[in-house]
């Protein structure tokens, strides 16, 4: 029995272990680290903006040049302990050009915070956005949240949210809409695992509680999931589950050819993908 539950957690291990099957990993980090670092060069945006007095609660944001554009607000991957919104800078000019305006929100990492804790901070930085939209010029009205890997459990964390029990001058509705990559959205299979739970510490009933299969949307808001076509059949089960559990909200499933956990996310700045476009039909339409 033993060893048939540590060959199973190292099946798993492989499942989740998404660094581990990508061996140029390192070598698209640094590639991202790059292209984020042009960008902040070339474009205009208000880098390092504190959302919150924790050193992890700061935001980037991008304007377009007209005011009242909706805003996609993207949260960056790395199983909630790496990463940094910086190294996704890239992401913002296709968008931008399209007339929409975006931010890359940051927070605190694993095992220095919880994944409970992050949750909380984006909330943080949600609602500090919406409240200041006029002085940013975007339209609150149309604030759609995206995110890849844990950004993609992020977003649908957003979605789930009690807005007026955050605040009660914000609205139910107040995310329309969400656009999740290669997300998580069941954390109780990452308990078991060593390679993970070492920083994240989840027991069963904390990876419950922060799963948002387990909890229902807020709003009928639209959402749209992404997962690429080498990635491992746990992911892909993961959004399936999201679909399942959500039937009204996620309505597009993607499938990105010829992209692996972290490439897929290249797609989503490529004006000449189907995800971009998709993503750039659903921002548009909130």
């Amino acid at each position: 029995m033993a060893s048939n539950n540590a060959s199973n957690i190292e099946r798993m291990e492989r499942e989740y272990n998404a660094r581990a099957s990508i061996p140029d990993h390192p070598q698209i980090f640094a590639r991202w680290a790059d292209q984020g670092a042009k960008v902040r060069r070339r474009r205009a945006g208000l880098i390092d903006m504190p959302y919150g007095d924790d050193e992890g609660e700061r935001l980037d944001f991008f304007p377009t040049m007209q005011r009242n554009s909706p805003l996609l607000a993207f949260i960056h991957g790395g199983y909630w302990r790496s990463l940094d919104k910086s190294d996704f800078s890239w992401i913002a000019p296709p968008f931008l050009d399209a007339g929409v305006a975006v931010a890359f929100l940051n927070y605190g990492l694993a095992p220095r915070v919880t994944v409970e804790d992050i949750v909380r901070q984006q909330l943080k930085a949600i609602a500090w956005l919406y409240t200041r939209a006029e002085e940013l010029g975007f339209d609150r009205q149309r604030i759609v949240v995206g995110g890849h890997s844990a950004g993609g459990h992020l977003t649908a964390m957003m979605m789930a949210a009690l807005w007026p029990e955050v605040d009660p001058a914000l609205p139910a509705d107040l995310v329309k809409g969400g656009i999740a990559i290669s997300g998580l959205y069941d954390l109780e299979p990452l308990a078991p695992l060593p390679f993970i739970n070492s920083d994240l510490k989840l027991d069963v009933a904390a990876a419950r509680k922060v799963s948002p299969v387990h909890l229902p949307p807020a709003t009928d808001a639209p959402l749209l999931t992404a997962v690429g076509a080498l990635e491992s059949s746990e992911f892909k089960r993961q959004m399936r589950l999201i679909h399942q559990a959500w039937p009204h909200n996620a309505r597009e499933e993607l499938e990105v050819a010829g992209a692996n956990h972290l490439t897929v996310c290249d797609a989503l700045a490529d004006p000449e993908s189907a995800l971009f476009r998709a993503a750039l039909d659903l921002v548009r339409a909130a």
